[in-house]
């Protein structure tokens, strides 16, 4: 059974959540929380697996609140669902640990599966949104699988393994855990991934990691 908090400060929007998410049998609504501040308190009260995020909210909104769960919550993933689309919130939000962001028009079958996705550690962003990122990372764009293997080949195998992961999301500390190094090893790797990929921080590079099409049809580990 997957945990959720919802954050949203129109309650007929929050029980209408709560009420088409807990129709999925592996879905549970422990928590609701009307601001972001109060998000916050609920996932320390609650520990739930995923908490549903909204942006614009009173007393503190939710790329503030993001922030703070994803340094104090680590096991408590964060999932944008808002119905804005301003490509800084999508920016601050990814920049700040969110899993994912999707708008809430997106139908209830593939919000149930997002929050799936994210529970098990994948990156979700809505239709279109990716391409609302790439004009203000600038970004260059790879059409040919051709192109992308030579980009991957400045890698290393392991700063392939450790760009997939910044990809799906993780922290420093949890590609250390799961590729059992140390976090000033994962730093290195991280640098010498954005000195070789000319990016200019972390999240350039999972923007950069989500836009290759090797992602989906190819392992980053693959020689």
């Amino acid at each position: 059974m997957i945990k959720l908090v919802i954050a949203e400060d129109q309650i007929i929007v929050r029980q209408g959540l709560k009420r088409l998410l807990e129709a999925q049998p592996d879905l549970k609504v422990v928590a609701e929380a009307s601001n972001g501040q109060e998000a916050i308190e609920k996932v320390a009260a609650f520990n739930p697996d995923v908490l549903l995020m909204d942006v614009r909210m009173p007393v503190k909104d939710g790329v503030a609140a993001t922030r703070q769960v994803v340094e104090r919550f680590p096991n408590t993933k964060v999932l944008v669902l808002t119905t804005f689309d301003d490509e800084e919130y999508i920016e601050d939000a990814i920049r700040f640990g969110a899993m994912g962001y999707l708008l809430k028009d997106t139908p209830p079958k593939e919000l149930a599966d997002a929050i799936r996705a994210v529970h098990r550690g994948y990156t979700q962003l809505g239709p279109g949104l990716l391409k609302k990122v790439f004009p203000r990372q600038k970004i260059p764009k790879f059409s040919q699988k051709e192109d992308q293997k030579k980009v991957l080949a400045l890698l290393s195998a392991r700063e392939r393994e450790v760009l997939s992961l910044i990809a799906t999301g993780a922290s420093n500390r949890e590609i250390a855990d799961i590729l059992f190094i140390s976090e000033k090893t994962v730093k290195n790797h991280i640098t010498n991934i954005l000195s070789c990929l000319n990016l200019r921080d972390r999240t350039q590079a999972a923007v950069f990691a989500l836009s290759l099409v090797s992602l989906n049809d190819q392992n980053l580990n693959d020689d």
